[in-house]
C-alpha cells in the first residue's frame, strides 16, 4: 500500500500546521525572533520572575507544562549554567507538583512517566528504555523508518518539486511511531488527531494490545506487553492494559509531535546555506554535526518546566516552595558563556551537549530514534533528489511558534 496515496495531505497540513488550531494553544501565533530578547534577558539576569512568554511580551495563547497555575509564582531561567543547576537537582526541582496517579482513564502526559520522579519514574522508564538505546536505532530504521521515508519520497520524486515540511518531515515520525505499534498507515492520522482525546487513542490501540497478548511480534506494543515492572514490595508483574495505554499515549504524543519540527528546522538551515548543504551531500558524516547544531541553535521545544518542592535559591534569586521554574533551553543553547558565536549555525563547531532533549533523569527517551529519523530522512532526500534546493519562485521558509517552534512550508525543486 502506498503511503503517498493513503495519507491525506490536507489533513496532515491541518494536524501539523504551527499556525493552525491544533498547535495554536502552544504559541503558534508567535512569528517573531525570540532570541534577541532572550539574549537581553540572560544578560540582565539568568533567573527572572515571570513566564518566558510574559517576559517576551507575547500575550497570545501559550500553554505549556506548569503554565495553568496562575496562583503559583513563576520564574524563568535563561543561562546554560542555571538550567544545568535545575536539571541536576530533581529533588528540589520536580517534574510535577505532586504524586502522579495512574490507572483507568488516566492516559495524559500528566499521568505518565513524563511527570514522574524518583523511584516511580525509574521503574516506568526502565521498561521501555532498552528499546530506545543507541544500539536499537537500526531496529527502528530497518523496521519502520526506511520504509516510511522512501514511500513518502516515492510520492513526489517524479514531480521535480515538493513541500517538504508537511509532505515529508511531518509524516515520517508519525508513520514511524504508529508503525511500531502495529497501527495501519490508513489509521496513522486518526491516531495523531485523537491525541487531544487519549481515550480515543486507547480505542484504536485496544484490539492491537489484545492481539499482541495472544501473539507477540517484533514491535513496541509487544515490548510493553511482555515487560515486567517490580512494585514497591519487590514483586514483579506484567503491565496492565491501562499501563500499556498510558505508555503508548505518551510515546505517540512525543513521537509524532517533535521530530518533524526539528527535521524541518535542520533542512531549512541546510537549504538556506547551499555551501553547507553541498558539504553534507558530499560527506554524509557531516549529517550528525548538522543535526546536533540545529538542536543547539534552534530546539523545537525551547522550554521545559519544573516545580519547586521547597524554598531554595537559584543564582541569587529566592524561589519559594510551590513556584514553577521555566527552563528556556532555547536561550541556554545560545549562551555565549558556553558557545562562541552562538547565533551562527555552524556544523564545524566542537560538539558540546545542549538541553534540546531535556536533561538528567528526564532526558528524552526517544532522542536516539529522533536522530535516526532525521539522519535517515535527510540522507534519503539527498540520495534521491539531485540538485535539491529551495524553490526560488516560492515564499522562503520562516521559523515561527513559541513553545513549539518550527519552519513554515519548505518548498523545494530538484532534478
Amino acid at each position: 500500500m502506498s503511503t503517498s496515496r493513503t495519507l491525506d495531505r490536507e489533513r496532515v497540513r491541518t494536524l501539523f500546521d504551527l499556525r493552525g488550531s491544533y498547535l495554536a494553544a502552544a504559541g503558534g501565533g508567535y512569528e517573531d525572533d525570540p532570541y534577541p530578547t532572550w539574549h537581553r534577558l540572560r544578560e540582565e539576569a539568568p533567573v527572572q520572575p515571570g513566564t518566558v512568554h510574559g517576559l517576551l511580551g507575547y500575550d497570545g495563547p501559550a500553554y505549556f507544562q506548569g503554565l495553568p497555575h496562575p496562583d503559583r509564582p513563576h520564574f524563568s531561567v535563561f543561562s546554560y549554567a542555571a538550567c544545568e543547576a535545575v536539571y541536576r537537582n530533581a529533588e528540589v526541582f520536580a517534574a510535577s507538583p505532586g504524586p502522579v496517579e495512574t490507572g483507568e482513564g488516566l492516559y495524559g502526559p500528566g499521568n505518565s512517566m513524563l511527570a514522574m520522579g524518583g523511584t516511580q519514574h525509574r521503574r516506568h522508564r526502565s521498561l521501555v528504555q532498552p528499546s530506545f538505546v543507541p544500539a536499537k536505532a537500526q531496529w527502528w530504521i530497518r523496521n519502520w523508518v526506511e520504509e516510511a521515508v522512501h514511500l513518502l519520497i516515492d510520492g513526489f520524486a517524479s514531480q521535480g518539486r515538493a513541500e517538504l515540511n508537511v509532505d515529508f518531515c511531518a509524516a515520517v515520525p508519525v508513520l514511524t511511531i504508529t508503525g511500531s505499534f502495529g497501527v495501519p498507515v490508513e489509521q496513522a492520522l486518526d491516531v495523531r488527531a485523537a491525541l487531544r482525546d487519549p481515550a480515543a487513542v486507547v480505542e484504536i490501540l485496544r484490539p492491537i494490545v489484545a492481539a499482541r497478548r495472544q501473539e507477540p511480534r517484533d514491535d513496541l506494543i509487544s515490548v510493553l506487553v511482555e515487560a515486567e515492572m517490580t512494585d514497591g514490595d519487590g514483586v514483579p508483574h506484567r503491565l496492565t492494559d491501562d499501563e500499556i495505554y498510558s505508555f503508548a499515549v505518551l510515546l505517540l504524543t512525543a513521537g509524532s509531535g517533535t521530530t518533524w519540527k526539528q527535521m524541518g528546522i535542520t533542512l531549512t538551515a541546510l537549504l538556506q546555506r547551499p555551501e553547507v548543504l553541498k558539504a553534507v551531500r558530499e560527506d554524509r558524516s557531516l549529517l550528525r554535526p548538522a543535526i546536533e547544531e540545529s538542536l543547539r541553535w534552534m530546539p523545537t521545544d525551547p522550554m521545559f518546566s519544573r516545580y519547586v518542592t521547597r524554598d531554595t535559591e537559584l543564582h541569587g534569586v529566592h524561589l519559594p516552595e510551590g513556584s514553577v521554574v521555566h527552563l528556556c533551553v532555547g536561550a541556554a543553547g545560545r549562551d555565549p558563556a558556553r558557545w562562541e558565536r552562538p547565533d551562527e549555525y555552524d556544523i564545524t563547531r566542537r560538539l558540546r551537549p545542549s538541553f534540546a532533549f531535556g536533561g538528567d533523569a528526564h532526558v528524552c527517551l526517544g532522542m536516539h530514534v529522533a536522530r535516526a529519523e532525521m539522519r535517515t530522512g535527510i540522507g534519503a532526500l539527498l540520495d534521491r533528489l539531485p540538485g535539491l534546493r529551495l524553490d526560488p519562485d516560492a515564499e522562503p521558509p520562516r521559523h515561527i511558534g513559541l513553545y513549539e517552534r518550527g519552519a513554515t512550508e519548505i518548498p523545494v525543486v530538484f532534478g
